[in-house]
């Protein structure tokens, strides 16, 4: 396999010292311009350091989710003393970023003065971030998220990365910011790469992924993450497909393959169809809790549905709103199904989303036995059921106006412990023959339909 060539790189100087950056990208659909502005603005109303802080959390909560973005948190230590446990903390599934936020607030001096600065600063930073992951995993902290609720956080429980985020108004051409080895991995960034990559992927999940693959790299100059993105782009469009059993799922299984990181930037196809996830996410994050779940139970959704490859996210809008089109068109008293699954290429995540006619407690009652079911299929025959977990999504149209859709949602995890007797009244109504493919016309009464979407 051949090199992809690498993007060519255009950075113009601006008078005011901040810089913009224009990629110009080879694909196999033909050229691709990418204009990647400064950062975003700081507050006007905060001092220089606590808006950069600010502005960072900010371009996080608002690409990303504030549910996956965490304030600052105090933490009890010897005697009346209180220890801060990082600027930022970054959090989706099982990984974290711990974010320091460093900020030149003076006027730029020499060249090698600012190389020498930059250099004391990130190392000052990393063993911050190394001594906030440490702290967390002797002691676990409560912390707030972008919409004010509080997550029991424990160290342990994450596979940290250090970032070093840097606010600087002229970082000097070339510059790289080293640091002594922390034992987990590190990376540095400044505020403009960090906008860009949550610009482009939309997913707090996908930015993580990407930082822990960058990290592993050869460090490349402060300013130039956008280019070893779209470098890593090039190979990933370049990569021959995973291969995976796709009789894992069931008969009619299809192989799925899409880059890690895509190309253009998410919803650039002008269609706005990559929202119909992140209102999903809106839904789940706004619902108020029942009296048995908890706010990581939230969390813990919330990251499950955000591990949808942003290289599918488009074509599953169109899907989904195909769907809610679709399934009021039964007569009164019937129900369609609609459904799609995904299987993860760890074998351990599987996402079933669909659509149905209407919700009510017959409806809830069949689609947490559709989701049990295809937990159980599959991790049968995966053999890793103990790691493995599915998340199932309804969406069913609400009628009246206002809101288009209720979201519903259903999570299992591990061995359910099905009795058989139920385990065969879920096989034989959900996996009954039926004609006319991925889509059912259904009487309730007769028990929920089979439907066989994959």
């Amino acid at each position: 396999m051949t090199n992809p060539p690498a993007p060519f790189l255009w950075l113009p100087q601006q008078d005011d010292g901040f810089e913009a950056l224009t990629l110009i990208v080879d694909t196999p659909k033909g050229t691709h311009i990418r204009h990647i502005p400064p950062a975003l603005p700081l507050p006007a109303h905060i001092d220089h350091g606590p808006g950069a802080e600010e502005a960072t959390h900010m371009a996080a909560a608002t690409w990303g989710m504030p549910d996956f973005v965490f304030q600052q948190a105090a933490h009890a230590t010897k005697g009346s003393g209180r220890r801060e446990l990082g600027d930022r903390l970054l959090l989706a599934g099982h990984r974290g970023a711990v974010v320091q936020v460093k900020a030149r607030t003076i006027t730029p001096k020499s060249a090698a003065q600012e190389i020498a600065w930059i250099q004391k600063v990130a190392a000052k930073a990393m063993s911050q971030a190394k001594g906030t992951v440490r702290q967390l995993r002797m002691l676990p902290a409560h912390m707030v998220n972008g919409r004010g609720r509080t997550l029991r956080v424990d160290g342990n429980a994450f596979e940290w990365i250090a970032v070093f985020l840097l606010d600087h108004p002229r970082i000097p051409q070339n510059a790289i910011a080293t640091w002594q080895p922390l034992g987990i991995p590190a990376i540095a960034l400044t505020r403009r790469d960090w906008d860009f990559l949550f610009d482009q992927l939309r997913s707090t999940t996908a930015v993580l992924d990407y930082l822990f693959r960058a990290a592993a790299e050869p460090v490349v100059p402060l300013g130039d993450e956008p280019v070893r993105y779209y470098e890593l782009a090039a190979a990933d469009a370049d990569a021959a497909p995973e291969k995976i059993d796709t009789e894992l799922v069931g008969a009619g299984g299809t192989l799925f393959s899409a880059p890690q990181l895509p190309q253009a930037p998410a919803g650039s196809d002008g269609t706005n169809v990559h929202r119909v996830l992140r209102i999903m996410l809106e839904d789940i994050a706004l619902t108020p809790l029942g009296e048995s779940l908890t706010e990581l139970n939230r969390f813990t959704v919330l990251s499950d549905l955000d591990r949808l490859p942003v290289s599918a996210r488009a074509e599953w809008g169109h899907l989904l709103l195909d769907m809610l089109r679709d399934v009021p068109g039964v007569p009164e008293g019937h129900c369609k199904w609609r459904f799609r699954r995904l299987l993860d290429a760890d074998r351990t995540h599987q996402l079933i989303v669909g659509a149905a006619t209407r919700f009510d407690r017959t409806i809830q009652v069949a689609f947490t036995a559709y989701v049990q079911l295809r937990h159980h299929e599959v991790t049968t025959r995966t053999g890793r059921t103990e790691e493995s977990s599915t998340l199932g999504v309804l969406l069913t149209p609400r009628p009246g106006g206002g809101r288009p859709w209720d979201t519903s949602t259903v999570r299992v995890q591990g061995n359910l412990g099905i009795p058989p007797e139920d385990l065969k009244i879920y096989s034989d109504v959900w996996n009954r023959a039926f004609e006319g493919g991925d889509v059912v016309d259904h009487d309730p009464a007769e028990g929920p339909p089979a439907p066989t979407a994959v």
